[in-house]
C-alpha cells in the first residue's frame, strides 16, 4: 500500500459558497459534478499518477463539522499564501502557521461551512 489515504470528502451545505471559498484560497478551479443526487467539486489532483484526491460534497447525510477527522490540504511551497486568503474568503484561522520541526509547517482554519480543515507545507 503506497498511501493510507486515497480519497477525502469535505461536507458542505452551501455548495456554491464553499466552491468559491476553496477556489479562492487555493487559487485553482475545482471541477463540479452532479451524481446520485449529490453535488461535488474536485480539488486539483493528478489521479492518473497516483495522487490523492478529494472533493467538497453536498448531499443527504453529509454534515459539516469542526470535530472529528482533520483533512490537511497541500499548502504549496509556503502555506502562508493560501492561509492569507482564508479570512478574506469568509473562513476563520484557528491556528496560525506553526512549525512542526523537520516536518515543515501546519495551520488550522474553519471554512465557510463550519468544517475544521488544515494546511501543510514544508516552508
Amino acid at each position: 500500500m503506497a498511501n493510507a489515504i486515497n480519497w477525502f470528502e469535505i461536507p458542505v451545505k452551501n455548495f456554491n459558497n464553499a466552491k468559491k471559498f476553496y477556489e479562492t484560497i487555493l487559487g485553482a478551479e475545482m471541477q463540479p459534478m452532479e451524481a446520485m443526487g449529490m453535488k461535488s467539486a474536485f480539488f486539483p489532483a493528478d489521479l492518473q499518477s497516483g495522487a490523492i484526491g478529494g472533493c467538497i460534497i453536498e448531499g443527504a447525510g453529509y454534515e459539516p463539522s469542526s470535530k472529528g477527522s482533520l483533512v490537511y490540504l497541500n499548502g504549496g511551497e509556503d502555506l502562508s499564501v493560501p492561509l492569507s486568503k482564508v479570512e478574506e474568503a469568509g473562513g476563520k484561522i484557528l491556528m496560525p502557521k506553526t512549525a512542526i520541526g523537520p516536518n515543515g509547517f501546519m495551520a488550522h482554519f474553519i471554512d465557510t461551512e463550519g468544517n475544521k480543515v488544515a494546511f501543510h507545507s514544508m516552508r
